[in-house]
């Protein structure tokens, strides 16, 4: 047996017997755990600044991007942001044991569903030491055992948060193994992490496209995850056009670098008096403008897309627009180019939007929003994991809920079959 086998193994084998023993815990003590991480993040910020900038030296050292290196970075703000998020997460309801669809049946027995935990999950994230809390608060809240292997750049500051959580964990009662670190860089450790299927039920991989790629291609056990938020906003020939500017600016430039931001933006070739205006507004704003024929034609500034265009996710002031003959037209090219993600139509019509909602197949269908809104916190699961475009088990935002499952739970006064 290789060493990253054993050491995953032995890893495995402490969350396997904790997530047995957190099928059993009360809210009560999830809560106080929690509350318990959270005041000691605080008492203890000196420590985990410490050790932050051991990892802000080595990124130095190491040339890390400007990008990485400020998600890499924590001060007391974001140390508190950490503090406050895990006692957020510790006022979200419980979704454990909750029972629902219960039905008496003709033979006496009533049937239904319990919410459980998944077991055990695996989570493979890189540069933001703030996961290590969150994704711990979460699986935690949830009744899930957590693995998780944080980026080699911030080994330091995902240490000193581990520790912390794991000393909570065992203040209020909680089995210590129920959040473990793997604390060594080796990067077949990850390898080794995604064959475990004896002892992991589930991996969420939280990073780059490159990251969970090489997850989705490798894993032995479930994923849960998207690869890319290729997004959408069609202007329908029945648009307020006000309300169709305002959301495909803020759709693109509320934040560049973000999942849920839109990358293409379809318009009715009957609502192209409102491109003029939403085209001057992102220019404006230095964002690059490629677009189909019928587009370059408004203002000479916008660029030629090509069909690359409309399979990229730019993650950057970067935008395609496309002129479309009708919903359909729209709807199809979704189909060819989308990745599932997150959809809006913006219509006064409302066949035309009803139909929108019920033919785009992505994990988050719109209709007047932007696509900014599709994120955990906005849909009201308080906090998210992550985002699922995947049809099992979970779409869209993955919180509390997404991570437990259901099972069939009959109840009996001594009923026999006949």
């Amino acid at each position: 047996m290789s060493d990253a086998k054993q050491t995953i193994e032995v890893l495995g084998v402490k969350a396997k017997a904790a997530s047995r023993k957190m099928r059993m815990i009360e809210t009560r003590a999830k809560d106080e755990a929690l509350k318990i991480a959270a005041a000691f993040l605080r008492s203890d910020m000196a420590d985990v600044l410490a050790a932050n900038a051991l990892d802000m030296k080595a990124a130095d050292e190491n040339n890390l991007e400007p990008a990485l290196k400020d998600r890499l970075a924590l001060n007391p703000e974001r140390v508190e942001s950490m503090a406050q998020g895990l006692e957020e997460v510790a006022a979200l309801p419980d979704p454990v044991g909750a029972i629902s669809d219960l039905v008496y049946r003709p033979s006496g027995i009533q049937v239904g569903h319990m919410r459980v935990p998944l077991g055990v999950i695996g989570i493979i994230y890189e540069s933001r030491p703030n996961v290590t809390a969150d994704a711990a608060a979460l699986c935690l809240k949830s009744g899930n055992a957590a693995i998780l292997r944080g980026g080699s750049e911030a080994i330091h500051s995902n240490r000193a948060i581990a520790l912390i959580l794991r000393r909570a964990l065992c203040e209020a009662g909680v089995p210590g193994d129920t959040v473990q670190l793997i604390d060594q860089t080796d990067r077949t450790l990850v390898g080794a992490l995604l064959a475990a299927d004896d002892y992991v039920d589930v991996i969420i991989p939280r990073g780059g496209k490159s990251l969970v790629a090489r997850v989705s291609a490798d894993a032995k056990v479930p994923v849960i995850k998207h690869l890319d938020g290729i997004c959408h906003v069609y202007i329908d020939k029945a648009a307020d056009r006000a309300m169709a500017v305002a959301i495909a600016l803020n759709a693109k430039t509320h934040r560049y670098g973000v999942c849920n931001a839109m990358e293409t933006l379809l318009v009715h070739e009957l609502a192209m008096d409102c491109l003029p205006e939403i085209i001057d507004q992102l220019l404006a704003k230095k964002v690059e403008v490629r677009g189909c024929v019928k587009t370059q034609a408004i203002n000479s500034q916008v660029i030629a897309a090509t069909d690359e265009d409309w399979a990229t996710e730019y993650l950057a002031p970067v935008l395609s627009i496309r002129v479309v003959d009708d919903v359909d037209q729209a709807i199809a090219h979704i189909e060819q180019y989308s990745s599932a993600h997150t959809e809006t139509i913006v219509t006064a019509d409302y066949v035309v939007g009803q139909s929108f909602l019920r033919e785009v197949d992505s994990a988050s269908v719109m209709w007047n929003a932007s696509t900014r809104f599709a994120d955990g916190f906005e849909y009201g699961l308080g906090a998210e994991i992550g985002i699922s475009t995947d049809r099992l088990h979970v779409r869209g935002p993955v919180g509390l809920e997404g991570l437990t499952t259901q099972k069939w739970i009959v109840l009996g006064h001594g009923e026999v079959r006949g």
